[in-house]
């Protein structure tokens, strides 16, 4: 069984950072590619950024190119996403979501993933 546990959500000013990260247990992670996305109130749920299963290979959406940077750490089975620059637009609950397909590369569609998180708010304020 595949668990994904999101954190370090929170309430953020206009222009700050924070770090969301995502902590695997179970499957192979290390095998895995991981992506996040995000659901703001009354909207769908959006790709955000995608990593292949070494880390060797990112994606962003356009919205948040330039401004967040997604790494992985395989031996602590975890995933980090790095928001800078934050803006009132990236206020929405991320999740953080696992392809089981053995070296693979990043996925952007949300039904391309197999195990999904909990998810974890951001606001940020204006």
């Amino acid at each position: 069984q595949v668990q994904l546990v999101e954190s370090g959500g929170g309430l953020v000013q206009a222009g700050g950072s924070v770090r969301l990260s995502c902590t695997v247990s179970g499957g192979l992670f290390s095998k895995y590619a991981m992506g996040w996305f995000r659901q703001a109130p009354g909207k769908e749920r959006e790709f955000v950024a995608t990593i292949n299963w070494s880390g060797g290979s990112t994606e962003y959406a356009d919205s948040v190119k330039g401004r967040f940077t997604l790494s992985r750490d395989n031996a602590k089975k975890m995933v980090y996403l790095q928001m800078n620059s934050l803006k009132p637009d990236d206020t929405a609950v991320y999740y953080c979501a696992a392809n089981s397909a053995l070296f693979g590369s990043g996925r952007t569609r949300a039904t391309e993933y197999d195990y999904w998180g909990q998810g974890t708010q951001v606001t940020v304020l204006s």
